[in-house]
Order: structure tokens, then C-alpha cells, then sequence
């Protein structure tokens, strides 16, 4: 089933994306391809080497923290 995979944490999205989920692994692809995408938009904003190197060491779980996820029909 298509399913729309939000993240958001205050207010902010942090993540939208639609999916083909039909068991825990697919679910899992899901997560995953939502977690390289919100690691690509951090390094993205970097503006120098030294704002770069500082997202490489930044932990995107400490980004995480305190954001829901919600599921929906596509």
C-alpha cells in the first residue's frame, strides 16, 4: 500500500515522502531512505568547510529528538 511517512518535531516537517509499505522491510526501506534524505538536507545547508565538517559530527539522532512520525494513506 502507498503510505505518506511524515516526520515533524514542533510544528516543522522535517520529512515527507510516499512509499510502497507492505511489511516490516519495506517499512524499514522507508525509515531509511527518510534518514539518508534528512542527512543529505544537513549537509546541503552547510555554507563553508568548517559549517561541513560540523554536520559530518553533528549526530542527526540529536536532530530527532522529540519529532513524531505519522503514517497515512497515499
Amino acid at each position: 500500500m502507498k503510505v505518506r511517512l511524515r516526520i515533524h518535531r514542533g510544528g516543522a516537517v522535517l520529512y515527507e515522502g510516499i512509499h510502497d509499505v507492505a511489511d516490516a522491510d519495506s517499512f524499514g526501506r522507508a525509515c531509511a531512505h527518510a534518514w539518508t534524505q534528512l542527512q543529505e538536507q544537513k549537509l546541503e545547508k552547510a555554507t563553508s568547510v568548517g559549517a561541513l565538517y560540523n554536520a559530518l559530527e553533528e549526530r542527526l539522532l540529536d536532530d530527532l529528538d522529540g519529532a513524531e512520525i505519522s503514517l497515512s494513506r497515499a
